[in-house]
């Protein structure tokens, strides 16, 4: 007679699914969307792989619950900027900061917004996060811009991040300010 295989005992973890989301994304800004497998996930998380499976109907699904956590994190602090500043000029000024500040000067942060862009081109399910990450920063614009050149202002915002990311000489601080004022600067007051 054999012994039976001993079993591992099962460790209570309340918080896996949330801790698998955060792993995702730590995964994601190391490694890409790509080498973000269930596996590499998994062995990042110190999880059994099933772990991820019984949370998650698919690798897209955790994907988008990723890129959601992150987009709710960076568009919090964006709205929070808008919200703060008094005028239009103040607006783009903490814009401005936002950029150079929270997107462009966390490398993370930064491979975080490229990875997803990327991702969303083939993915319809990230592109829902994409065009939700849209609408909350046109809101937040909108706070001082009309809404056609919140638009405008968002989809510059979104090519500067792509341009830094990917230029060798991307561009500075006062580069992006001139061309914001100069997109936004007689256009679309609102506040």
């Amino acid at each position: 007679m054999t012994d039976a295989p001993v079993r591992r005992a099962r460790r209570y973890d309340p918080g896996r699914r949330d801790r698998l989301v955060d792993t995702a994304l730590e995964v994601i800004a190391a490694h890409g969307v790509p080498a973000a497998t269930h596996r590499a996930i998994a062995r990042a998380a110190d999880v059994p792989l099933g772990s991820l499976t019984y949370h998650f109907s698919s690798l897209t699904e955790l994907q988008a619950e990723a890129f959601t956590r992150h987009v709710d994190v960076v568009a919090a602090r964006f709205d929070e900027r808008m919200r703060a500043a008094p005028d239009r000029a103040a607006a783009l000024e903490a814009l401005v900061e936002h950029l150079t500040g929270d997107l462009l000067d966390s490398p993370r942060d930064l491979l975080l917004a490229v990875e997803l862009y990327a991702a969303a081109a083939r993915e319809p399910a990230l592109r829902t996060v994409t065009q939700g990450w849209m609408q909350r920063s046109r809101r937040s614009l909108e706070r001082h811009l009309d809404p056609v050149t919140a638009r405008e202002v968002d989809a510059l915002v979104e090519g500067l991040v792509l341009h830094s990311a990917l230029s060798t000489d991307p561009m500075d601080a006062a580069q992006i300010r001139s061309a914001l004022l100069r997109l936004a600067g007689q256009a679309g007051q609102a506040g």
